[in-house]
């Protein structure tokens, strides 16, 4: 492998940040992608295949592709899934628990310390910082799904208001439908478009009929995995 595509490769590992490996495995051109753009043969290698690998970054594993009769390998080098929930809220309990089992690194946000506290959220990584700054630091990419959950405006808006600024592959928000259709409206003052708004899942979660904390979990991590690999 060429050393300064490997080197990329291992600084944006430590760094967490996905990219993807395209090779050709009869030509021998190698190019890299990822967040930063694309490295090394990039005029030798078809665009359709770039644009492949593009798509990539969001998957795991590898998979070949033909083009003109040559063959080439992609291979998506990732960290885990990030879920990032806004909101201490009994839901989250029931839901870092399983986000972990299904392999996410799971971090919450809540400025109320009374909360996000270590004893009701043991070996989680908690932000008592506003969302805004919270998730400026965070950088959702497209291997992140954010999720509101705490009922007050004041905080999840905010915490929407970035999400929708970001790659994130899912977001998602707690509350009624009618709820849902005022926090778009407000939203919406804020200049965002109804193409934009339309990324929110509200109510969120999969319509499972669940009502305990842990129900309503279930569901919210289901519709995110519908998402991510584009089932439904």
């Amino acid at each position: 492998m060429n050393r300064g595509l490997l080197k990329r490769l291992v600084v944006g590992g430590q760094r967490h940040e996905p990219a993807v490996l395209l090779r050709g495995l009869g030509n021998g051109y190698q190019v890299l992608i990822d967040d930063t753009g694309i490295h090394g043969d990039v005029a030798e290698i078809p665009a359709q295949l770039i644009e492949r690998g593009r798509e990539a970054l969001a998957r795991d594993g590898a998979v070949t592709a033909e083009y003109a009769n040559e063959h080439y390998l992609l291979q998506t080098f990732s960290s885990a899934p990030r879920l990032i929930i806004v909101g201490a809220v009994h839901i989250a309990q029931a839901l870092i628990p399983m986000a972990r089992i299904a392999g996410y690194e799971v971090q919450l946000i809540d400025p109320r310390t009374a909360f996000a506290s270590s004893a009701r959220f043991p070996n989680t990584e908690v932000s008592h910082e506003w969302p805004t700054e919270a998730l400026q630091k965070l950088s959702p990419d497209c291997r992140t799904a954010v999720i509101t959950l705490s009922h007050d405006a004041k905080i999840d808006d905010p915490a929407l208001q970035a999400a929708l600024e970001s790659d994130a592959f899912y977001i998602g928000a707690l509350g009624s439908k009618k709820n849902h259709t005022r926090r778009l409206g407000r939203l919406a003052e804020h200049g965002f478009s109804a193409d934009t708004l339309a990324r929110i899942a509200g109510p969120i979660g999969l319509p499972l009929g669940g009502r305990s904390p842990a129900e309503i979990a279930i569901s919210i991590l289901a519709q995110i995995t519908q998402s991510r690999y584009g089932g439904g």
